[in-house]
C-alpha cells in the first residue's frame, strides 16, 4: 500500500507501507525511479509515533498545496524525503537523501498531475484506516 507516490510515469518517488511490524511499526521502504538510476531503501515508522508521523504528513500536504517546501522522515534513522519548489524547474523536485545507511542522494523533477495533494491525501487516510493508525 502506497502512502506516498509522487511519479509522473517516468520518474518519481514511492513510499510504499509492506505491513505491521511487531513492536516496531510499520514496515515501509522508499522507492526512487529515473531514467537516470533507481534504488529501493528501507524505512522504520515507529509503532509509537505512527499517529504522530502521519499527522505530520497530513501538515505537510497542507504546506504543499500552498506552495511551501517539506522534509519528511528526518529522524535520522530514515532516508529524508524533500519535495521543493525549486525556480530552476517548472515543477517540484524530490529529493531523498540516505543519511545513516549509503550516505547518497537522489533528486527527480517529477511532472505531477492536477489533484495530486489530494491523491496523497486519499493514500494517507487508506493507510490511516488499515492500519488503524
Amino acid at each position: 500500500m502506497e502512502l506516498i507516490h509522487l511519479a509522473d510515469g517516468r520518474k518519481g518517488v514511492v513510499v510504499r507501507v509492506l505491513g505491521r511490524r511487531e513492536p516496531d511499526g510499520l514496515a515501509a521502504e522508499v522507492v526512487v525511479a529515473s531514467g537516470f538510476c533507481a534504488g529501493r531503501l528501507p524505512v522504520r515508522l515507529p509503532v509509537r509515533l505512527p499517529p504522530a508521523e502521519l499527522d505530520a504528513w497530513a501538515s505537510a500536504l497542507d504546506d504543499l498545496a500552498l506552495g511551501r517546501s517539506v522534509c519528511r522522515l528526518t529522524d535520522a534513522r530514515n532516508p529524508e524525503i524533500d519535495v521543493a519548489f525549486d525556480t530552476r524547474f517548472t515543477v517540484p523536485l524530490v529529493t531523498v537523501e540516505d543519511v545513516q545507511g549509503s550516505a547518497t542522494a537522489m533528486a527527480v523533477p517529477v511532472d505531477l498531475r492536477d489533484g495530486w495533494i489530494d491523491e496523497q491525501r486519499e493514500r494517507l487516510e487508506r493507510v490511516r484506516r488499515t492500519y488503524r493508525v
